[in-house]
């Protein structure tokens, strides 16, 4: 865990990443991906998937197509992919120490948004064990919402979270696990705390503010939040 940025000021408001740092989902979307390759005889391996974590749907779906040589277009990818996730994210479960956060963040009245990469249907796939305390969000921005122009890494979907939370970008931090999302959150101008997969190097997020291996060991008290008891 590296240390944080000291030229940070304390933090207005927070938003989260969703898929591998709210809900362990990552490994379902390994999952759902091989069974859809196999059906043309490739395997999806970590070669491939360390590229996409945090890419939106068709950006991720032209790299696999692309990279797999698929004899199938990336819309199709996506039409076979999406029972698939609607049968097998709904049983994803949270990431340790996630639900304690957000809740204490919520009741020390910081503001609090999601911004994910995900669709609206994903979303709600992928959250059906988790309605209540996601209920505790101020606002949700996913990749298909219509104010988003462009997905990860680009900067739309966090911007669009701050512009909803009424929090200046700069008054913001966001948790990401994928190097991309970081980069997202840097083009917003927004504080960058990687919570990268066990697998995934440091080196890919040097352009984070911070790097920590869970989020209960974020130091909060450090940007300016309320220290968990």
């Amino acid at each position: 865990m590296n240390t944080p940025c000291n030229a940070v000021s304390p933090i207005k408001a927070v938003i989260f990443d969703m898929d591998g740092l709210l809900l362990d989902t990552e490994g379902i979307y390994s999952e759902v991906t091989q069974i859809v390759v196999e059906r043309y005889g490739r395997t999806y391996d970590w070669g491939i998937k360390q590229h996409i974590i945090g890419r939106g749907a068709q950006d991720l779906a032209e790299y696999i197509v692309k990279a797999l040589d698929l004899p199938i277009t990336w819309q199709a990818f996506l039409q076979e992919r999406e029972p698939l996730m609607a049968e097998h994210f709904s049983k994803a479960q949270a990431m340790p120490g996630a639900q304690a956060l957000v809740r204490h963040l919520k009741a020390h009245n910081i503001p609090i948004a999601v911004g994910t990469s995900s669709s609206s249907s994903g979303f709600d796939h992928k959250t059906t064990l988790h309605r209540h305390w996601f209920a505790l969000f101020d606002t949700i921005v996913t990749a298909d919402d219509p104010e988003v122009g462009a997905a990860k890494p680009a900067p739309d979907i966090f911007l669009t979270a701050a512009r909803r939370l009424g929090v200046a970008p700069q008054d913001c931090l966001v948790f990401e696990d994928s190097p991309f999302g970081v980069t997202a959150a840097k083009a917003a101008n927004m504080t960058a705390i990687a919570v990268p997969d066990a697998a995934m190097p440091d080196s890919k997020y040097t352009h984070a503010d911070q790097i920590i291996r869970q989020l209960p060991a974020f130091d909060l008290q450090a940007y300016g939040l309320p220290p968990l008891p």
